[in-house]
């Protein structure tokens, strides 16, 4: 013989109320587990990007050009592939002695709510950045210059 209605009289609705407090948490360990991912893949192209902008950019300038205008390429290399709402970056130039100079790029990194930004702080808790760099230190070889 199976249970009748009354016999689950104090069990109805359980199920509603397990979902409706288990729902919330789901989807900020979903939002999360989506942010840390799409962090985590953006590391990876931005690592490679700034390898190819630092090589093609600044291993060889062109005659009279110099550290600066060798940054501004590359952060413009940077800016033009990393153009989403969600990243931003920079890039730093440091001239180090026998003609090596050090290329350091980074990616700051907002929370995305699915593709969707984030307000920038949460019941006055400021949501941070995160942020990632990567330095190239590269042999600025010029062609045609005596030294």
């Amino acid at each position: 013989m199976g249970l009748t209605s009354a016999g689950r009289s104090g069990e109805n609705g359980q199920m509603t109320v397990e979902l409706a407090v288990a729902l919330p948490v789901l989807l900020a360990v979903a939002a999360i587990a989506v942010n840390a991912l799409l962090f985590f893949s953006e590391c990876s192209a931005f690592d490679v990007a700034s390898r190819d902008a630092v090589r093609i950019h600044a291993a060889s300038p062109a005659y009279g050009q110099d550290l600066e205008q060798s940054r501004a390429r590359v952060a413009a290399a940077l800016s033009e592939s990393f153009d989403r709402p969600y990243t931003a970056s920079s890039v730093a130039v440091e001239g180090a002695a026998g003609g090596h100079a050090t290329f350091t790029s980074t990616l700051e990194f907002s929370s995305t709510l699915f593709g969707m930004g984030l307000k920038t702080s949460v019941f006055g808790v400021a949501l941070p950045k995160i942020a990632h760099a990567i330095s190239f230190t590269v042999d600025c070889y010029k062609p045609g210059v005596l030294l």
